[in-house]
């Protein structure tokens, strides 16, 4: 698994930025008209499979299924309408958000991918009902996760990188950071610089 993790919100950005070097990239997709969600997944998919990197379609899991998507990422809302079942059956894989310890047990109990935990530092992207998780909570989750890998997300900065590292992450999911930046493309460059 790559150490960075681009999301972006519209295919628009990740065919800007995957060509750059992205290894691994979600796509997450919110309020798009159902019609649209197809044509947006299979531009991402082909964006993806021309630069050698892994598409991860946010919940969509039976979209995934349906366009042969072979990853997806699940909140815990997604985890309660998913078929792990058909997933498992289809071949994707997939990551699981986790915020507490009951949400993380629940996650290591379907065998995924990677688990994220988040959000590590303040972060602008959404309300959230969990406040910033801190380094220590990171070491915690890794000492948890074992083997499974741990996708550390919120408020991160090439800057922050050394200490979530550190502190047992595997990989670094940035949204806000690149999205908002004057220079989406040179700060992705930056991200790249700093986890290879």
């Amino acid at each position: 698994m790559d150490r960075f993790y681009l999301i972006t919100g519209t295919t628009t950005l990740l065919e800007r930025l995957v060509p750059l070097g992205v290894k691994l990239v979600q796509l997450r997709l919110k309020d798009v008209p159902k019609e649209e969600l197809r044509n947006q997944a299979q531009r991402a998919k082909a964006c993806c499979a021309a630069h050698g990197a892994q598409l991860v379609l946010n919940d969509y899991w039976q979209l995934a299924i349906d366009m042969d998507i072979d990853f997806v990422h699940l909140g815990q809302e997604d985890m309660d309408l998913a078929d792990f079942a058909a997933l498992r059956r289809a071949n994707v894989r997939f990551g699981l958000s986790t915020h507490d310890e009951t949400e993380l047990d629940r996650a290591l109990s379907h065998d995924p991918e990677y688990v994220a935990l988040g959000p590590v530092y303040p972060t602008l992207l959404k309300k959230m009902k969990w406040g910033p998780q801190g380094l220590e909570r990171v070491r915690e989750w890794k000492r948890f996760a074992g083997k499974v890998p741990l996708v550390a997300i919120g408020g991160l900065t090439p800057e922050r990188l050394p200490g979530v590292f550190a502190a047992g992450a595997d990989c670094a999911a940035v949204v806000t950071d690149i999205q908002q930046a004057t220079d989406p493309e040179a700060r992705c460059r930056e991200w790249i610089a700093a986890t290879r």
